[in-house]
């Protein structure tokens, strides 16, 4: 009969948890082996038993958030009853999320792979197809507010969208460089005046 392998002494959940933090305040690449078992208080054997690998870990570490501190934005913007509540939504709720003093700032989908190399290639293109959805769950959004007739059938959707988009992955880098709530707002509203001249054509 083989020989058990000795149990785990460690709550995987909070490990990961843990792990998630620090790749998103310092991205995968900058998130060294070192740094990783320090921050989830294991050894390296440890973390390749309970996750497989980096890359593997980095990966839950991406589904954690999607379904924990990132989730907050998209259910407030596919929740909206209009186009225009939805942007709004998408923006305030960001600029709310992105400068939670108890997390780190900004984006982890918008940041966490912005210095890819060769070796973590991989990873990056998957977080870009993140973002891609992400473009296409807003621009879907918006399209309703064309059934709607709350936007001008005209109006080039995906542009919209990827305004929009452009402007929150911006705030996202504003916070990562120290941009308090208020300011990320303020940028929010900004935006949002454009909105009229964006949605009507003619």
């Amino acid at each position: 009969m083989a020989a058990r392998g000795r149990p785990r002494n460690f709550d995987k959940d909070k490990i990961l948890a843990k792990a998630m933090r620090l790749f998103w305040e310092k991205g995968f690449e900058g998130a060294s082996m070192a740094d990783l078992t320090a921050t989830m208080g294991i050894g390296s054997p440890s973390l390749y038993a309970a996750f497989g690998s980096k890359e593997r870990l980095f990966r839950e570490a991406i589904e954690l958030y999607n379904a924990t501190d990132g989730a907050a934005v998209w259910q407030e913007t596919l929740a909206a009853t209009s186009a225009y509540g939805a942007v709004e939504a998408f923006l305030m709720t960001s600029a709310l999320q992105f400068s939670t003093l108890d997390k780190p700032s900004g984006c982890f989908i918008t940041l966490a792979t912005l210095h890819s190399t060769p070796a973590s290639a991989v990873l990056a293109t998957e977080v870009s197809a993140r973002r891609v959805r992400n473009l296409e769950l807003l621009a879907e959004k918006l399209a309703q507010g064309v059934a709607s007739g709350e936007i001008d059938g005209k109006v080039n959707i995906d542009a919209l969208a990827r305004f929009f988009l452009t402007v929150q992955q911006g705030m996202s880098i504003q916070a990562r460089d120290g941009a308090s709530h208020q300011v990320l707002e303020q940028i929010a509203r900004s935006a949002l005046t454009a909105w009229n001249s964006l949605t009507t054509v003619g």
